[in-house]
């Protein structure tokens, strides 16, 4: 029997309606219920670190997570985190980046509803968490409608439908069926580096979604701000204008001044690639990195944490180019 450790932080799987609409509330019966009865299977231990919002985690949320996990990965098979869906995607794509080396099943999982809602999907999301442990699906990964996603592939697509995340640009590494657990894309074999938890954070990072005719002068304000680096989700397959508003002249004055910038598209899905069209040239010329097929989530998780190990500019290029659990597909020889 697999001994699994259930670290709870709030979110809709355990809320109740407040005052002021739904909100976080103690462990409902119901999911105590779920949990007996998955005893059966499972050796279950539950503990409750947080009780919010997940669009009230952040940065030191994360930390304490990870933590929590690093600390209990000795002792267990596995680790779920149940976590409210509107920030999931990024805790999952940050877990990635601070839990080195992992050799177990991490896995987030939450609901579109309560689970006091007798409509609720929050069981079966719970049930396809506990099968990732169950099938060793080792590394981070979000556990949703009964599908297993890579956690820094992972996107929140829908507000309402059960089908809330994707995996962009990468498959599913599995799916339950009726004639049970598929694996399409293993987490691979456990790591022979013992895990490692890396939680230093930079939480001075900005993300800036271009629009036509966008004022170079909101550079400017970031950097008055303090802001170390900056997340650019750019036109198509990479570009921004420089016709009348130039940025890229704007961005180039922000690397030189060392501030580190990524460069991503704002399409969800495929790879930028910013040496097709002059106005991607003109990007690459500033110096700053690009993102390639990474998720937004991704690419803002990773240039936190970047910046909490290093602030030489070269060394987070370093990090960009490197594939540290299938967050990005680099361009060969890369």
């Amino acid at each position: 029997m697999k001994k699994v450790l259930i670290l709870a932080t709030g979110g809709t799987i355990v809320s109740q309606k407040g005052e002021d609409g739904l909100e976080p509330e103690k462990t409902p019966p119901e999911l105590l219920y779920a949990l007996e009865e998955m005893g059966r299977y499972y050796a279950i231990d539950y503990r409750e670190i947080l009780r919010l919002d997940s669009s009230n985690i952040q940065a030191e949320e994360w930390q304490l997570i990870a933590r929590e996990i690093y600390s209990a990965l000795p002792d267990y098979d596995g680790v779920i985190v149940t976590h409210g869906t509107d920030t999931m995607a990024y805790t999952a794509s940050m877990l990635t980046f601070m839990l080195q080396s992992l050799n177990k099943p991490v896995v987030l999982t939450g609901s579109q509803l309560p689970i006091s809602n007798p409509f609720s999907d929050a069981r079966g999301n719970l049930a396809t968490a506990f099968a990732a442990i169950e099938h060793n699906v080792c590394g981070v990964s979000v556990a949703f409608n009964h599908k297993i996603i890579p956690g820094c592939r992972a996107v929140k697509v829908r507000t309402m439908g059960f089908d809330a995340f994707e995996s962009v640009n990468s498959p599913e590494r599995g799916e339950i069926f009726a004639d049970g657990v598929h694996l399409f894309l293993h987490g691979g074999p456990p790591k022979a580096d013992p895990p490692r938890l890396c939680q230093q954070l930079c939480n001075d990072v900005f993300l800036l979604k271009l629009i036509p005719g966008t004022d170079p002068k909101v550079f400017d304000a970031l950097q008055r701000c303090g802001y170390r680096g900056i997340v650019i989700e750019a036109f198509g397959a990479g570009g921004l204008h420089f016709i009348r508003r130039d940025l890229s002249s704007q961005l180039r004055r922000l690397v030189e001044m060392g501030v580190a910038v990524v460069v991503c598209s704002q399409c969800l899905y495929e790879a930028s690639d910013f040496s097709i069209y002059e106005v991607g040239r003109k990007v690459l010329a500033t110096g700053a990195i690009q993102g390639h097929d990474m998720t937004t989530e991704a690419a803002v998780t990773k240039l936190m944490w970047a910046l909490g190990q290093t602030d030489d500019l070269e060394k987070i290029r370093e990090i960009f180019a490197t594939d540290y659990a299938g967050e990005v597909t680099l361009p060969p020889g890369k």
